[in-house]
């Protein structure tokens, strides 16, 4: 069994903003593979189905990004899942431009509070990441009011096809080709338009 989540905040009002980004590849995921993410546990919205010969649990914590960690530590727990082995995270990223996205097989926080948290209710770092770019936020703006806003149209197509490629690459890494997905998608590049 292999847990996917995708990181956002629940409620209408946070719906496709920047913050939400790792929902929308989980949106994407869902639709796919007709899985429907609508159990409801674990401070989670998932569901359960096959990707490519493998069993698979998607899920959307309801818990608001800062607290993500407790619905992942649960799902992990429950479902006996190794962080190190079968377990994907997704989710924004501001110093990638929209459209771009990075694989990561481990590595820190790198302030983001969703991720951190994350980090400290497994007590690893060892984990699969796929990073969506956001953009970075402009000169002088909160960065909260920037992360929980949303994209000119420009960024938000480069940003669709970003949950495209999120999509193959999560498949890629289902499939244990990760160092294959890094290569594919962390060389490219492409400017904001903003």
């Amino acid at each position: 069994m292999f847990l996917i989540v995708g990181l956002g905040n629940p409620g209408r009002q946070y719906e496709h903003t920047r913050h939400n980004a790792g929902f929308d590849v989980m949106d994407a995921l869902a639709e796919k593979y007709n899985i429907s993410i609508s159990e409801s546990g674990h401070k989670a919205l998932f569901g359960k189905g096959m990707i490519g010969g493998q069993k698979v649990i998607l899920a959307k914590p309801q818990t608001f990004m800062n607290l993500s960690g407790e619905s992942v530590a649960e799902l992990l727990h429950y479902y006996k899942i190794d962080p190190e082995e079968e377990f994907l995270v997704i989710f924004d990223d501001i110093s990638l431009a929209p459209g771009n996205i990075r694989i990561r097989k481990k590595g820190s926080a790198g302030g983001h509070n969703g991720i951190k948290n994350i980090i400290a209710m497994t007590g690893t770092e060892n984990f699969k990441r796929i990073k969506v770019g956001v953009g970075e936020k402009p000169a002088g703006w909160d960065l909260a009011d920037h992360v929980l806003g949303r994209m000119s149209e420009e960024d938000r197509a480069a940003f669709e096809e970003a949950v495209k490629e999120s999509v193959k690459a999560a498949e890629m890494i289902l499939e244990d080709e990760i160092d294959q997905a890094m290569n594919d998608f962390n060389g490219k590049k492409r400017e904001s338009q903003s």
